[in-house]
């Protein structure tokens, strides 16, 4: 039998070959980046051509585009729409990220190619889709492009911490009163009328209800032109920045970017003069006092006569175990009733919280008893309380002051050596820069400190003030024979019971009284 040998022509061996195309991307415009595509395109041509099974089918670049929308990817969608009338086979890029940084987008469009016929080859990932099963590529896509979007978020969120520790995060959508003007919170004057009116208002016994109601009927628009409600009034009332501080990372986004409120899972950061007040801290404060009392009020039941008025103890008792306020109740013994008051966390879980209830009057008794010891003994328990508190005035008044002004000089007088060496060529730019901006925190964290004094020395001023009341009264007062409410509201503001036979009076002077109680 004759031997037959087939010839080939040079066509039909070319159309056997596969059609391989590669994808470049570089996000920025920048002279290196464009560098970096031009030694990008060099490779592929060269890759690609001196592969004698592959046949060279195009080379699609996009530059100065972002990888996390593929709309504006002019060369990818070309080169997508080649993939689909199968002048492609074969699609080479440099990585995942340089595909796509879209987990979504990424996953379509290996989808779209492999119905296609068309295979992706990442280099830095060494993964090809023609050799793996598709769902296995497409799992494995998935898991990296999640990864780089966590190293991502992680990158951010340290950055924004940063921002957050050094109190120069930048509040993008500020509150109602304020504007972004170039990455500072300016106040808006009209508006700022309205939210000193608003606290104003609370202060004066009005529900944010009615507040709300009345800059409705008054045609004064909210924070995005449209009507107000109570809820947007009791916001702004607990909102600190209209005090000129700020507290961030309120919230905070889990490993699935769900956001969430932070409600101690994240640090939080306390910024004090952040940015201009529009209301005091002494304003803010008696506003929160007062939308407290009222929430109070709401939480008695007014079908019952007997209690439709608010209690002293209201909000006020907290659990010595847990920290939980505890809750106003009626118990009964036999056909007698009383009134006791229950950890919050104890009635929702009993094993969460051991702290069993009180009764409400032995806690009355307690303070009875504790007001008779200050009033029989205040100058052996009040006057060194009142000598320390004028002490620590006096001090903060002078000594502190000065030691802040001495260190403020010293700083500013290395400024002015730092700069005469720089003038005289003495220092490098560099150690110039570097050494300035350690001189600018240094002053940052002293000007920080100094308000945390002066803060302090206001809270010193109310301490001192509320204990030269506790002594006035109890040097004058008689010996208490039953409970007084009044007397109560006016030194207390805060009880914490230790257990069910010791509690502690938190008095307005700064201190912590504990007394035993000893009617069950």
């Amino acid at each position: 039998m004759a031997k037959v040998t087939k010839i080939f022509n040079e066509k039909e061996e070319e159309n056997k070959k596969l059609k391989v195309a590669a994808y470049c991307r570089v996000s920025t415009d920048s002279d290196e980046q464009m560098e970096s595509l031009e030694a990008q395109k060099k490779h592929y041509q060269t890759y690609i051509k001196s592969n004698p099974a592959w046949q060279y089918a195009g080379l699609y670049y996009d530059e100065g585009i972002s990888g996390t929308k593929i709309e504006k990817r002019k060369q990818l969608l070309t080169m997508l729409d080649a993939c689909g009338r199968k002048e492609i086979d074969l699609v080479i890029t440099k990585s995942i990220s340089r595909f796509s940084r879209n987990t979504v987008d990424c996953l379509e469009m290996v989808r779209f190619l492999i119905e296609h016929g068309v295979y992706v080859y990442f280099e830095k990932e060494n993964l090809n889709t023609m050799t793996m099963e598709s769902e296995l590529i497409l799992s494995i896509l998935s898991s990296m492009a999640e990864e780089e979007s966590h190293s991502i978020s992680k990158n951010n969120k340290w950055s924004i911490q940063k921002r957050f520790e050094q109190g120069t995060y930048v509040i993008s959508y500020p509150p109602y009163g304020y504007i972004n003007d170039g990455g500072e919170m300016r106040i808006v004057p009209e508006e700022a009328e309205v939210v000193r009116r608003i606290f104003n208002d609370t202060i004066n016994g009005k529900g944010s209800a009615q507040i709300a109601r009345e800059l409705i009927e008054e045609g004064i628009k909210s924070k995005k032109g449209g009507k107000w409600h109570s809820t947007t009034i009791r916001g702004m009332l607990k909102n600190e920045k209209y005090t000129g501080d700020a507290i961030f990372q309120k919230t905070y986004t889990d490993d699935r970017f769900t956001r969430h409120a932070n409600n101690g899972e994240e640090q939080q950061y306390y910024c004090r003069n952040h940015h201009e007040p529009i209301i005091s801290h002494e304003i803010f404060e008696l506003a929160e006092q007062e939308t407290r009392r009222r929430a109070d009020e709401k939480n008695i039941k007014k079908s019952t006569q007997k209690y439709n008025k608010r209690y002293a103890f209201s909000g006020i008792i907290k659990c010595g175990e847990c920290g939980a306020i505890m809750k106003r109740r009626t118990h009964y013994t036999g056909r007698k009733e009383y009134i006791a008051w229950t950890c919050g966390t104890h009635l929702v879980d009993k094993t969460k919280c051991p702290m069993l209830y009180v009764r409400d009057e032995a806690i009355k008794a307690a303070f009875t008893t504790m007001m008779n010891k200050l009033v029989f003994g205040y100058k052996e328990v009040l006057t060194p309380l009142l000598e320390g508190l004028d002490e620590n005035m006096n001090y903060m008044n002078t000594e502190k002051q000065s030691e802040f002004e001495n260190q403020q000089k010293a700083i500013k007088e290395r400024e002015k050596l730092l700069r005469e060496h720089f003038h005289k060529n003495l220092l490098s730019q560099e150690i110039f820069s570097r050494s300035m901006e350690d001189i600018e925190q240094e002053l940052r964290t002293l000007a920080q400190m100094r308000e945390d004094y002066l803060h302090n020395q206001q809270r010193g001023t109310t301490y001192l003030a509320a204990a030269r009341d506790l002594y006035a009264y109890c040097c004058k007062a008689e010996m208490h024979a039953v409970y007084d409410e009044e007397v109560f509201k006016r030194f207390v503001n805060g009880v914490i019971i230790f257990s069910r036979d010791e509690t502690g009076f938190r008095l307005n002077c700064g201190i912590t009284l504990r007394e035993r109680m000893v009617v069950r």
